[in-house]
């Protein structure tokens, strides 16, 4: 099952040589677009999400409109959280938020086991529906031990850390517990929608970089490499690419992260150049990003300007998947973006 065509994508992220430098964009699906806020409706994303139907059509539309080599499914990386009845939701204008957060070892009994067909059967059937009409591949995603973790604990977004910090410090025992238990939300969710016929995924762990390396290595390292080591045991030929925002500092940890994974990309934002990466990482590490999405506010010249940076530090490698640092943002003019992708497809004709 899955997408099996000729595709730019896929071959990227295993360093092969394709026709052009592939694009898609984190968050290429959303408020910027017209056509999803005419669909849309009201409410929570994850109602939204549970509606086969509508999540395929708003996976479908940046698809139509900008030409990107893959889709990303239109979904929520606090899906597996929500679907065991923990209490998480998505505040629009706020982002995650729980009315009880985690804050002892009684909570423990709240974060059960994830069982996809059961609790989230509806991922699998809008992916069903994706792969039968898709010319591109689907990227499945999830979020990291540590992500989630963090929204778990703070209870809704946060700047300072400071429960998760806390609790990681003065009781390691049971922060290593639930992060061991989220790490087997994200093996179930991804693997889950990889057998239903997505051909790569990313593990998002947006929020690591508030993290010192030394507490990454020590209360977040094992957990989000169980989670590539697991996926890549069971689907050694989907690549699989680790993000994160403000991680210059971790970029060898979190590459580290995936060492067992035939197919690893590293996802960079705006900070780091691709150049200096591969200094850090090896010649031939494949490589995702990284435009500085804030720079597409100020429309197609400053674009296009900043495209050139991003395409001249990777310097013709095979090896990359042109995306923006961090998620389309609401304001971003699409017409923008789909003058952004007929340029790197033009511009890296091979």
């Amino acid at each position: 099952m899955g997408f099996e065509g000729v595709s730019a994508f896929l071959a990227a992220c295993r360093g092969e040589r394709a026709a052009h430098t592939p694009i898609w964009m984190m968050r290429q699906a959303g408020r910027s677009l017209p056509e999803y806020r005419a669909i849309r409706g009201h409410g929570s994303i994850l109602e939204a999400i549970k509606d086969p139907e509508l999540s395929a059509e708003i996976t479908l539309q940046p698809v139509r409109r900008y030409g990107v080599d893959a889709a990303v499914l239109y979904s929520d990386i606090v899906v597996p959280i929500h679907a065991i009845g923990f209490g998480m939701d998505v505040a629009p204008g706020t982002g995650p938020v729980a009315a009880n957060p985690f804050r002892s070892p009684a909570d423990l009994q709240r974060v059960r086991p994830f069982e996809p067909d059961l609790d989230a059967p509806y991922v699998a059937e809008t992916i069903k529906m994706l792969v039968a009409e898709l010319d591109v591949p689907l990227i499945a995603f999830a979020g990291a031990p540590f992500t989630v973790g963090s929204y778990v604990i703070e209870g809704r977004p946060s700047r300072t850390y400071e429960h998760a910090k806390a609790l990681m410090h003065t009781d390691p025992p049971t922060w290593h517990e639930l992060l061991d238990r989220l790490a087997s939300h994200a093996i179930a969710s991804i693997s889950s929608q990889l057998a239903a016929g997505a051909a790569a995924y990313q593990l998002f762990d947006s929020w690591a970089g508030a993290l010192s390396r030394a507490d990454y290595e020590t209360f977040v390292l094992p957990h989000s490499e169980r989670v590539f080591t697991e996926l890549a045991a069971s689907y050694p030929d989907a690549p699989a690419i680790h993000f994160g925002v403000g991680c210059d500092h971790l970029l060898e940890s979190m590459y580290a992260a995936q060492r067992t994974s035939p197919h690893r990309v590293i996802g960079l934002d705006w900070r780091t150049p691709i150049d200096e990466a591969r200094k850090r990482l090896g010649a031939d590490t494949a490589v995702q990003g990284n435009l500085d999405p804030t720079l597409v506010l100020a429309g197609w010249d400053v674009t296009r300007s900043a495209t050139d940076a991003v395409l001249a530090a990777n310097a013709g490698h095979r090896a990359h998947v042109f995306n923006l640092g961090h998620g389309v943002t609401p304001d971003i003019d699409p017409g923008v973006l789909e003058q952004l992708v007929a340029y790197v497809h033009e511009t890296t004709k091979r």
